[in-house]
């Protein structure tokens, strides 16, 4: 699924929200760990099988007023192949309830290496004829730091599949400037970044006009640019620099971008940008101090409580 439909599902939930699902095990409900090790022991199966019974039933609490999961690859990738199944029953079990899925795996290579990062992802794998998917997200981030050469492969699977990619631009992460800020010919590195993604969206198009990709296509492009929630005048200046790029924000939440924070990040029209809170929705019911079996009900009170200060941020622009 392309942007184009991301966008139509924020339409439709009337919420630009994605729910990050980066479930550590030490930080589950202590109901489903006991019940996962009484199943499987003390291994990686165990572990695993409680992330996948904590996802479950966050998904199943979420589905029907946020558009968006955004899995972790790295939680999953901790827990060796049995959380690689995890994310895959994870994946399709959000496709299942009518979800887009990022992945977030910040994957970055070159060449054929990309293009395997792609397709895992994203794509398809044939085997002796057959076609057939191994994860089979909506989008996943990239690091672009090896340029065109990292980037234009990952494009030629999402072309195929009608999916998407965002690409790091400038993340929430206090020492992002440390690289992103620094400037080259007088611009920073951040929005140098960002003028790339319109590029490769462009290219993604055949070489057509942004105009054209505009009138065509919806008004984003397939390469969309992560920017953080908590740099808001970087935000404001990139919204106004990149008319073609969707942005995906993290650091809303536990990181401490709030509602105010991320208003610049959307356009005129309230479009362009779905906002990403992890820890502030997976783990609400310590924050609400309730029963722990009630984990999923207050997740989803959470992101109810962000729609609401997201939606009353945006109107009152």
């Amino acid at each position: 699924m392309s942007i184009q439909t991301l966008r139509k599902k924020i339409a439709d939930c009337q919420n630009p929200t994605v729910a990050g699902l980066d479930p550590d095990f030490s930080k589950l409900p202590s109901f489903l760990c006991r019940q996962a090790i009484e199943r499987y022991g003390k291994t990686l199966e165990a572990a695993a099988d409680a992330v996948w019974q904590f996802n479950k039933a966050i998904i199943n609490a979420l589905c029907d007023i946020v558009p968006a999961v955004k899995p972790q690859a790295a939680y999953y990738e901790l827990l060796g192949w049995p959380g690689m199944r995890a994310l895959s029953e994870t994946i399709a079990y959000a496709h299942q309830k009518g979800l887009f899925v990022i992945t977030d795996g910040k994957r970055g290579d070159i060449g054929t290496t990309m293009s395997a990062y792609a397709r895992a992802h994203l794509g398809t794998v044939e085997v002796d004829g057959s076609i057939l998917t191994p994860f089979g997200a909506d989008a996943l981030t990239i690091n672009a730091y090896l340029g065109s050469d990292g980037v234009l492969p990952a494009l030629e699977v999402c072309k195929a599949r009608d999916t998407c990619i965002f690409v790091l631009g400038k993340t929430s992460n206090p020492s992002s400037g440390e690289i992103q800020d620094k400037l080259v010919d007088g611009e920073p590195v951040y929005a140098m970044l960002g003028d790339l993604c319109e590029h490769w969206s462009q290219m993604a198009e055949g070489g057509t006009s942004l105009l054209s990709l505009s009138a065509n296509k919806g008004r984003y492009g397939m390469v969309g640019l992560v920017a953080g929630a908590t740099y808001p005048s970087q935000l404001a200046e990139l919204r106004q620099k990149l008319p073609h790029t969707f942005f995906l924000v993290p650091g809303y939440g536990a990181q401490g971008g709030g509602a105010k924070d991320v208003a610049p990040a959307f356009d005129e029209n309230g479009d362009g940008a779905i906002i990403n809170s992890s820890r502030a929705i997976l783990y609400a019911w310590q924050k609400e101090q309730c029963d722990e079996r009630d984990f999923a009900g207050a997740a989803r009170r959470e992101a109810l409580r962000m729609k609401e200060n997201l939606n009353a941020v945006l109107q009152n622009r």
